[in-house]
């Protein structure tokens, strides 16, 4: 296979050398020149017409004095006979002549398309090693990492939080392990088993745990690791994998980022860039039907986006069993955490639980960040254990970025801030849907930050009721109607809360059925992805006139809201003035010390 196409592509470019070698070789070594007779030949040196002559093993080649109106030399050639008084005469007329050994002509053809050829061989060589650590010849080999029964070094014992996930696989391990308690009822073990979830859940690790646990064979390798620039590459990757699982059953194949490979294929046959990527993932697909589960080889694939996935590729029979494996609860959470504090030296003020609280939406990857953070920041000023307060500064690093204290703002700037950042914590505490704030900050934090109110769930919420949306929407719009109020103009500063606040009033009109206009119908067109924002909304094709109603109703619920914010803000504005005025004095304020700001004369907005 491999020659086949190596040979596409080397054939054209030697023949195109060859090609120029010769038309070189033959203006080089024979410019034009006019064949001739011998006889006539010998005429022209008898009549001292030749300035030079010029003999190899086949032929005579003779320069001709030049005439007066002659711009060029005139040169001539015939054919050589064996003729002893040839040298004579040319040194009785006082004609320069020389010899070659043999053709010079053909001996730089080789050279010119042979060299050229050896060069090309050596780089391509080189270019490959460079990319897959292997010669020519093993380019259409798996490039899978073989982890053989407990290299990978994971168990179920290092994954947490993702209980229901572990619980479907466990029956492929006792599969594996007990392949004849399923046959025996004539029971078969799904081909595949997909893991979905957003980034960070612990997929990869959890498909290394059931190879751990199961103690066969473990074949590793990404979506991407099949995509190569030669053509078929990816396909005949595909066939070595499986060939090779086949000799090591049981074992598992694992495709981490399944969706670099598997993607929906072209509705129509139209070839392009993607043409050899369609090609391996049917490759895949003939593979998945042929190989046989009773062997013991089980494949195994994660991808936080299934939405993209060929449904081809989903349909039982192939990937039979789909996996959710989601972001944890808080008590997740907390067994993650553990799972991570193993090895981390905690003080006696460290409470897991509240750290699992603080931390909702957090993944695996996300936690196991913060408690390495904490680590460090303990290090850094020589504690001798990781306190509640470095768990508590790390999780703020992974919210609002590195603190930035020594970042020079004029007083005018941080009065904005200081009454922006009040107007959402006042505003926040006063709806009945927003989260609980836990802590206002004017401190610049991350890339962009100047201050921000962070707000923490006191349970986790899978769903949210319309008035909750408009509770959070009028949250965001807290900060920007605050300025309007004290300064009456508005800054910069809320340009990511507006964004925040439009999407939140866009869902509610396309996806939600929330307009009371527009009635109990969406506007959300295709597979809305599940595990990552995009960036762009995709949508429904409506009239120009619905398009309008769909703009007027976003607009009159921001609106809306805008108003409903100016008013509590209004009822509240000495507490507005109190808060920016004590946030500008101390920088940070935590939320048990603003309820009790808040707490005297409250009105009946205001929350308990």
């Amino acid at each position: 296979m491999f020659k086949r196409h190596f040979l596409k592509i080397s054939l054209p470019f030697l023949f195109f050398m060859s090609i120029l070698a010769i038309h070189h070789s033959a203006h080089a070594a024979f410019p034009v020149t006019e064949r001739i007779p011998y006889s006539d030949f010998k005429k022209l040196i008898q009549e001292d017409k030749l300035e030079e002559v010029i003999l190899d093993s086949l032929t005579i080649k003779g320069i001709l004095k030049p005439e007066e109106w002659q711009k060029v030399k005139k040169n001539v050639t015939t054919v050589k006979v064996d003729d002893p008084d040839l040298i004579k005469e040319l040194v009785a007329h006082n004609v320069k002549f020389s010899a070659t050994a043999q053709n010079g002509a053909g001996q730089y053809l080789y050279l010119v398309w042979l060299i050229p050829m050896i060069i090309f061989l050596i780089m391509m060589t080189k270019a490959r090693r460079g990319a897959t650590g292997a010669g020519l010849m093993s380019i259409g080999k798996s490039r899978a990492n073989l982890y053989i029964d407990k290299d990978t070094g994971v168990t179920f014992d290092d994954v947490a939080g993702v209980d229901e996930a572990k619980e479907e696989l466990k029956e492929v391990i006792d599969y594996l392990q007990n392949p004849q308690k399923y046959q025996r009822l004539g029971g078969k073990i799904p081909k595949g088993v997909l893991l979905v979830g957003p980034t960070g859940t612990g997929k990869t690790l959890l498909a290394k745990a059931v190879a751990g646990e199961a103690k066969v064979p473990f074949f590793s390798i990404s979506g991407s690791g099949f995509v190569e620039m030669f053509v078929g590459v990816g396909a005949a990757r595909v066939r070595d994998l499986f060939a090779q699982a086949q000799e090591k059953a049981p074992c598992i194949i694992f495709i981490d980022e399944i969706d670099a490979l598997g993607k929906v294929r072209a509705a129509a046959p139209i070839s392009g860039g993607h043409e050899e990527r369609e090609n391996t993932l049917n490759q895949l697909l003939v593979e998945m039907d042929g190989f046989d589960t009773r062997k013991g080889v089980i494949l195994l694939a994660a991808t936080n986006r299934p939405e993209t996935l060929d449904t081809a590729l989903l349909r039982p029979g192939r990937f039979d069993r789909h996996v959710l494996v989601d972001r944890p609860d808080i008590k997740g959470r907390e067994d993650i955490l553990k799972v991570h504090c193993k090895n981390v030296k905690l003080g006696k003020d460290v409470d897991i639980k509240i750290i699992a609280a603080r931390t909702p939406g957090f993944v695996g990857a996300d936690l196991a960040n913060v408690v390495n953070e904490a680590a460090l920041l303990a290090a850094r000023v020589g504690k001798d254990a990781v306190g509640m307060d470095s768990l508590e500064e790390a999780i703020n690093r992974a919210v609002a970025g590195l603190e930035k204290k020594k970042k020079v703002m004029s007083k005018k700037e941080q009065e904005i801030i200081a009454y922006h950042e009040s107007g959402h914590a006042l505003v926040a505490e006063s709806v009945p849907g927003a989260d609980k704030v836990h802590r206002v900050s004017i401190i610049p934090r991350g890339i962009s930050a100047l201050g921000y109110t962070l707000q923490l769930p006191t349970e986790d919420r899978y769903l949210l009721t319309r008035s909750e949306l408009l509770d959070r929407l009028a949250v965001f719009l807290g900060g920007r109607v605050a300025e309007e109020i004290i300064f009456n103009e508005v800054s910069t500063g809320a340009q990511n809360d507006l964004e925040r606040a439009t999407d939140i009033a866009m869902s509610m009109v396309r996806e939600y059925g929330m307009s009371e206009k527009l009635g109990p119908m969406t506007f959300q067109n295709g597979r809305k992805p599940l595990f990552v924002e995009l960036g762009y909304r995709s949508g429904r094709e409506v009239s120009e006139e619905v398009s309008k109603d769909i703009d007027n109703e976003v607009k009159k619920i921001i609106f809306d809201t805008h108003t409903r914010v100016k008013n509590i803000l209004l009822e509240n504005k000495d507490r507005l003035q109190t808060l920016a005025k004590l946030l500008m004095e101390k920088e940070v304020i935590e939320g048990v010390e603003l309820r009790k700001i808040i707490s005297g004369n409250i009105p009946g907005s205001i929350k308990e």
